[in-house]
């Protein structure tokens, strides 16, 4: 594993980095058979041709949770989030060996919340599947960190997460402002049982599978900031639940 200044200064320069090999091939089986053991037939289950995706992923798949947030995924959390952090998303994601889903460039400007309640410097507001989502101010998003768990090889063939390096400096962006800056894209290829830190406003897209080869996936959210009064996180989630 990369030692903790490089990734978390890879991090703060360029809005991503990857460390290899913090699960086992055993972790990631155990997890994979966890998911398969879960009752499908739930509301916050999605299943088409070109994905399958599990939202509220911690609540609905309980059993994962201790598989996910081993002493070492914690360590690096405790290294980023200066050792106070909790889970405030956490989402499945299969994408198919004949999957045409693509992703466009984008930043993740979004949080999921209990409720909608009219406040300052927050919105515009969406509703998905019974979840409330807005758009908060952005201290808020540069303070989340995404965290992606590999559960199979990835790579720019079967959808790995293409990203413009330092573009989470710029803030929140719209995304015309792209045209001069697509080619600067890396692919972040991560193998199974590796992971990708993210910042949400780093710009990231997704390419369709062109290899025939299943792209399996956790994506966690995790803060550290509280939200003002009467606005909740709709999944937060303390670690210490997990140790």
């Amino acid at each position: 594993m990369k030692d903790r200044p490089t990734f978390r200064q890879e991090l703060e320069t360029n809005g991503f980095s990857v460390i290899e090999n913090l699960f086992s091939g055993e972790e990631t089986a155990k997890i994979l058979e966890a998911i398969e053991a879960a009752d499908q037939g739930r509301e916050t289950f999605r299943k088409s041709r070109d994905l399958f995706a599990i939202r509220q992923f911690l609540r609905e798949v309980p059993s994962v949770s201790k598989l996910i947030l081993t002493e070492k995924l914690q360590a690096v959390i405790r290294e980023l989030m200066d050792g106070h952090a909790f889970v405030v998303k956490s989402i499945y994601f299969d994408k198919p060996e004949s999957s045409n889903w693509v992703v466009a460039w984008h930043q993740d400007l979004t949080i999921s919340v209990d409720q909608k309640t009219e406040m300052e410097g927050f919105g515009p507001w969406t509703r998905k599947q019974n979840q409330f989502a807005v758009q908060p101010p952005v201290h808020f998003l540069e303070n989340i960190l995404t965290i992606r768990i590999h559960l199979d090889d990835t790579d720019e063939h079967n959808g790995a997460l293409k990203v413009i390096p330092g573009s989470h400096l710029e803030k929140v962006c719209r995304p015309e402002t792209l045209e001069q800056k697509e080619e600067k894209g890396v692919s972040c290829r991560v193998k199974r049982g590796g992971i990708m830190l993210m910042k949400p406003l780093t710009f990231h897209s997704s390419g369709r599978t062109t290899n025939g080869k299943q792209r399996r996936l956790i994506h966690l959210e995790l803060a550290n900031q509280e939200l003002p009064a009467g606005l909740h996180w709709s999944e937060r989630m303390d670690l210490n639940l997990f140790s």
